[in-house]
């Protein structure tokens, strides 16, 4: 769970949502879709999530169920994604604060892109995205003023 929450700024409860259609791999890579389109997972990453999905133990459950859930990260219950705070304690107990990583990636993200394109790619509405624009202080008016002066493209 920790491991997405830097690089695509998600809470547990979506991390904890996400199943394993979700993922897939072709020959340019592996991709996690999270909103309406899919994201580059690093190779790294990509690893942990197939690793996961190939668990003995976790695949076991998918077959028993067979009811059509196939969470990444499944709960003890039959057919229930794994609870987010109770993902969210063991992650701290082992040093990794969630919430502090989640904003410091959320933050790095809008200074990096547009909030309009980082609503897109990570599933977040528009005003979510903006609203963290704006904690980062980059309302990307900078962006749009270089933008407006520069020459008209050569035909």
């Amino acid at each position: 769970m920790g491991a997405l929450v830097l690089p695509y700024a998600l809470p547990l409860s979506r991390i904890s949502e996400l199943t394993t259609t979700q993922f897939r791999r072709t020959p340019d890579g592996a991709f996690l879709a999270l909103g309406r389109h899919p994201v580059l997972v690093p190779p790294r990453l990509a690893l942990l999530i197939e690793e996961q999905m190939e668990d003995p133990g976790t695949e076991y459950f998918r077959r028993q169920l067979d009811d059509g859930t196939h969470y990444l990260l499944p709960g003890q219950a039959p057919g229930r994604a794994r609870n987010p705070l109770g993902a969210g304690a063991l992650l701290r107990s082992h040093g990794l604060p969630i919430l502090i990583a989640r904003n410091t990636a959320m933050i790095e993200a809008v200074t990096d892109l547009p909030p309009i394109i980082v609503a897109d790619l990570f599933g977040l509405h528009p005003s979510t995205a903006n609203r963290w624009a704006g904690y980062a202080n980059d309302s990307w008016t900078h962006y749009l003023a270089a933008r407006d002066n520069q020459p008209p493209a050569p035909p």
